[in-house]
């Protein structure tokens, strides 16, 4: 899982670096947790205390999941409206792109929002919406240390005065440097990478 923890944490960082005001929302938030204190002292229990940051990162996460499909066996067979049965050994493809996009679910699902994980903004939705680590018995069973990682990096990025993007991710290579080749690869990644100004 460090190959997504690490996408993640770039996707929140783009993100933040887009929307000046919600960056500095987060870092004040932070800023005013660790008051009196280095940023390098903040613990396991402090992480609960940043819930802007959070709700950054969950909209990160809903915006570009780090893993865009996951796959199902079926165990017996489904009916389905309509009169279709799935069969018994079919393998389900679940799109975790087109729920976090799907704009029955998801007002604006383009926009980067995150006060839609603003808890008064939560009831209704259902619990199979988001899902950037899957869902049910069989999700990822390091989503709870994936997502301090995250919050971990607020902090860290939170020293620095501000974060700008060198541009958009697709936006090519630096100069003086060559496209890298697309690799297939597990997490969703920028083809050519990330800049940052610190």
């Amino acid at each position: 899982g460090h190959d997504t923890t690490a996408s993640a944490i770039c996707w929140s960082l783009y993100n933040l670096a887009r929307h000046d005001h919600y960056q500095e929302k987060c870092r004040k938030e932070v800023m005013d947790l660790m008051e009196g204190r280095d940023v390098h002292e903040i613990n396991w229990e402090d992480l609960s205390s940043l819930p802007f940051t959070t709700m950054c990162i969950r909209e990160s996460l809903r915006l570009h999941s780090p893993v865009q499909a996951v796959t199902r066996r079926y165990l017996q067979d489904v009916e389905l409206p309509g009169g279709h049965t799935v069969p018994e050994g079919a393998i389900c493809l679940v799109s975790i792109y087109g729920t976090h996009h799907n704009p029955a679910v998801w007002t604006n699902p383009h926009d980067f929002d995150p006060l839609r994980f603003d808890p008064t903004n939560q009831k209704g939705l259902s619990s199979h919406a988001f899902i950037p680590f899957s869902s049910g018995p069989r999700n990822c069973i390091g989503q709870k240390f994936a997502l301090a990682e995250c919050a971990w990096s607020g902090p860290d990025a939170a020293q620095v005065s501000s974060v700008a993007g060198g541009g958009t991710p697709d936006s090519g290579p630096p100069p003086g440097k060559s496209a890298a080749s697309p690799s297939l690869s597990s997490a969703l990644k920028a083809a050519c990478g990330f800049r940052w100004n610190l």
